[in-house]
């Protein structure tokens, strides 16, 4: 099991843009910068790997002036190789792709990496854990995803704890300590806590952070992410 005083991560809080109000993308992002987050999450959808479209390079690059946040593109797109580059140059500063769609994971890893990019790959709720340990090693982070993703608003799936506890524990064992866990889909304050105490160290909330008062939510979750916090390394 996963004990948190052996982690070195800060927890970091990652609103995801897809559940921002669209005609007011750039005051959404301030406010949530202002409130303390880190992260800006970039859920982009291209209507073939999931069923929704959403942006793509030129609202990155749009926003990348008002904003010193990083940027978290998180690419559940066909072909991902094609636009890495675009979205490296807008502004992303990670890139994650869904190894369900990479044929060459380590190519397209380096790729990444190779336009000065933090790489990340992203696992399905129900996609194997031994996707991330082959790549492990050439990755910056590992997101999982808690929902089957293409919508906002779904319900959290409980079965993500153990697969975080899973693979924390396995890059820990590993030598793999520099990956950083990252978390996607119905987490709210009410289960930062939980998350958090699996091994997760940044956490991605839509509708959690948009629903209601954006900056109070944001201080629930990072109340509720700091009673693991405090412990860690």
């Amino acid at each position: 099991m996963t004990d948190t005083t052996t982690m070195k991560h800060p927890v970091l809080i990652a609103p995801s843009l897809l559940s921002a109000d669209f005609a007011n993308l750039r005051d959404d992002v301030l406010r949530c910068q202002n409130a303390g987050a880190e992260v800006l999450h970039l859920d982009v959808m291209d209507g073939h790997f999931v069923p929704n479209i959403t942006f793509g390079p030129m609202v990155v690059a749009a926003l990348r002036p008002h904003s010193t946040m990083i940027f978290d593109c998180h690419l559940m797109i066909e072909n991902p190789d094609a636009y890495i580059p675009a979205f490296a140059n807008a502004g992303a500063d990670w890139i994650s792709v869904h190894v369900e769609e990479c044929k060459h994971l380590h190519r397209t890893l380096g790729l990444i990496r190779s336009h000065g990019c933090k790489a990340g790959i992203v696992l399905n709720p129900s996609t194997p854990l031994e996707y991330a340990f082959a790549a492990a090693a050439d990755c910056d982070f590992i997101l999982l995803m808690s929902v089957n993703p293409g919508f906002g608003g779904q319900s959290f799936i409980p079965s993500l704890l153990q697969r975080a506890r899973l693979l924390r524990d396995w890059l820990d064992a590993h030598g793999c300590t520099h990956v950083q866990i990252e978390v996607d889909g119905g987490v709210k304050a009410d289960n930062t806590a939980e998350v958090v105490a699996a091994g997760v160290n940044i956490i991605v909330s839509g509708s959690g952070i948009f629903s209601g008062n954006l900056e109070a939510n944001i201080a629930a979750i990072r109340s509720a992410a700091e009673q693991h916090q405090s412990t860690w390394a």
